[in-house]
């Protein structure tokens, strides 16, 4: 979402060249290496057989990519919303806002369930990280940040750590004890370094690891204890927004989402990508896996949503209409997979059938863009974070 992104350039020895220039970061065989553009260029030219330039392979590959949309395309013999006519339709359900939390002094850019399904962490614009009751709407801890803009948050499986970060290119851990005069802050622990601004973070099924997206182009795996870099992942043209872990215990891929439009599934014991989507018209904002991990969703900025089946390697699913113009930040499913939940900037939250593809609600009540969305754990609600300042848990 380009409110939300930002670049940090680099000076200094080119690590080839030796003179001070603007500088980048790129991989070589998952090593990093700061480079001049003019370094990065001749390198790319390093290795062309004779009478190959950049432009012809990059042809090479458009075709190659076109080869693969054709391969695609004969597989795709129907459409979802045909295979559900039959499938009855969704009745009239009323959903309200159930709780609002106020506390933050900025816009709310992330939040995320605990999973005992009545707390909530929330990262906000002004610094601030709150856990709250989402029950009570009591505030249980508080921890300013040393930057403002915390983009990222998360919740431990265990309950008892929550991590974040934003323009300070770091992910931090804080333990979360029941002293409510124990100060945070001295607790902190920096797991993961960026070399641009952290956009997203999730634990995987344990406390002992953490997943990063960044703003310099990549994911990366840590281990929370020693903060030592497990695998990193390359593949981005440009800011990664977002990621969501794949839902089964022994799941072993994440997919992720950026400014270059793409979709891309990791599996994080390689750091390969393994598969890779390409159908969005601007930035993917958020994604969210299927309940069952077989697809996953995506909320874009070209006012879309749409459903990747992971097994047909494909889009299966739009959900749009004309009337809808602004762009989508925050999408997640209901527990059965059912229901689509997407947050959008005209401040509203759209339901969608994901079988028929119709929206069957939307719902009111934030008075600014709708930035975060998740649902709780159990299924029997989610919460909302806007940039109003306040976060709503709807049932």
């Amino acid at each position: 979402m380009c409110d939300q992104t930002f670049l940090a350039i680099l000076f200094g020895p080119c690590a080839k060249c030796k003179r001070e220039k603007p500088l980048r970061t790129v991989y070589i065989k998952a090593e990093p290496l700061t480079l001049c553009s003019l370094c990065v260029e001749l390198m790319a030219t390093e290795g062309l057989q004779e009478n190959e330039t950049l432009a012809s392979l990059k042809n090479e590959a458009e075709s190659l990519k076109g080869k693969l949309e054709e391969e695609r395309a004969k597989l795709h013999d129907v459409e979802l919303h045909q295979v559900a006519e039959r499938v009855e339709s969704l009745g009239q359900f009323v959903m309200k806002t159930r709780r609002t939390l106020k506390g933050h002094g900025n816009k709310v850019l992330c939040m995320d369930w605990c999973k005992d399904k009545r707390r909530i962490v929330s990262s906000s614009q002004d610094g601030k990280v709150i856990v709250w009751d989402a029950f009570t709407t009591n505030k249980e801890h508080a921890v300013t940040m040393p930057c403002t803009w915390v983009m990222a948050c998360a919740y431990a499986p265990s309950g008892c750590a929550i991590a974040c970060g934003g323009l300070d290119n770091k992910c931090s851990v804080y333990p979360l004890t029941f002293d409510k005069n124990e100060n945070m802050a001295s607790k902190k622990k920096s797991v993961a370094m960026h070399t641009n601004y952290l956009s997203a973070c999730s634990f995987t099924n344990s406390d002992m690891q953490i997943l990063t997206a960044s703003g310099d182009g990549t994911c990366a795996l840590w281990d929370v204890e020693s903060g030592q870099l497990l695998q990193s992942f390359h593949g981005h043209g440009a800011d990664v927004l977002c990621l969501d872990l794949a839902p089964s215990e022994t799941g072993n891929t994440f997919v992720s989402g950026g400014c270059d439009k793409k979709a891309m599934v990791w599996d994080m014991r390689t750091g390969q990508c393994i598969q890779s989507f390409e159908t969005h018209e601007s930035d993917i904002n958020s994604v969210r896996y299927y309940p069952s991990g077989d697809a996953f969703a995506s909320g874009s900025d070209d006012a879309t949503c749409r459903m990747y089946d992971l097994r047909a390697d494909r889009e299966v699913a739009i959900y749009s209409k004309e009337s809808i113009i602004f762009g989508a930040s925050s999408v997640d499913f209901s527990l059965s997979g059912r229901l689509l939940f997407a947050g959008y900037n005209d401040y509203t939250i759209n339901v969608w059938d994901v079988l028929k593809g119709t929206r069957v609600s939307i719902l009111f009540g934030h008075e600014n863009r709708v930035s975060t969305l998740r649902v709780s754990p159990d299924g029997t609600a989610f919460c909302s974070g806007s940039w109003d300042h306040t976060l709503r848990v709807w049932a």
